[in-house]
């Protein structure tokens, strides 16, 4: 049985990246994607609340916040790549199942759950308050996880409240990328791909093909994760 913080993401194939002629470069060429195989990912960011257990058990740092103020439920923010690969490896060893940071491609696919349209619920930014926090509504902070609509397939916050980290290394296109779902494994200086816009970000930073990076050392207040399991 799988567990119920987690959606088991139905195998196929989607269009990958965008073809709109005001995204950036890095969003191009639009591509045939597969995932072919079986994994699930977790219906909300990891939270404060969820980064502490992993702390207190390992001995990791929290990030220093005034989580007082906005409470715990909060996507936890401030992370290291290297540190939420450290909370993957946690928690499969606690859980006996295999957690790792979702493929960019994974990513996308989950966040659009069957659309092909610049957000996962349509192109009408407008409709974006409803689905995210972002810099129209934010008042500068993040919220709790779970708060505005999922998307199709049940996912929360794949739109805004807080960038994402995923497996891969940054491309500057989508020019010679995998196609079967894996993650971008070039070797460069250009960092780790962040996925899904944040509380500081505008609408247009926070579609399905918005993508950015970041040094796998920088702990950005803007910047927390999720995971996938294998399955």
């Amino acid at each position: 049985m799988i567990d119920d913080k987690f959606v088991t993401l139905p195998r196929g194939s989607f269009l990958m990246g965008t073809d709109d002629i005001k995204a950036h470069k890095r969003e191009k060429p639009r591509h045939e994607v597969s995932i072919d195989y079986d994994i699930a990912m977790a219906k909300h960011l990891v939270t404060v609340e969820d980064y502490m257990l992993f702390a207190q058990a390992t001995g990791a740092v929290v990030p220093e916040e005034k989580y007082e103020h906005l409470g715990f439920d909060v996507p936890v923010r401030r992370v290291r790549w290297t540190d939420a690969i450290a909370y993957a490896n946690w928690k499969s060893q606690r859980e006996g199942r295999k957690f790792r940071l979702p493929t960019e491609a994974e990513w996308e696919y989950a966040c659009r759950a069957g659309s092909e349209s610049t957000y996962c619920f349509g192109d009408d930014e407008n409709q974006l308050e409803e689905y995210a926090w972002y810099t129209k509504n934010a008042k500068g902070h993040t919220h709790d996880v779970g708060s505005k609509k999922p998307n199709a397939w049940g996912l929360y916050d794949m739109h805004g409240n807080i960038w994402e980290w995923c497996l891969d290394r940054f491309s500057e296109d989508y020019t010679n990328t995998p196609t079967d779902g894996s993650a971008y494994g070039v070797a460069n200086d250009k960092g780790r791909v962040l996925r899904g816009g944040s509380f500081n970000a505008d609408a247009q930073k926070c579609s399905c093909s918005s993508r950015i990076n970041l040094g796998s050392g920088g702990k950005n207040y803007f910047v927390g994760f999720r995971v996938v399991m294998e399955l």
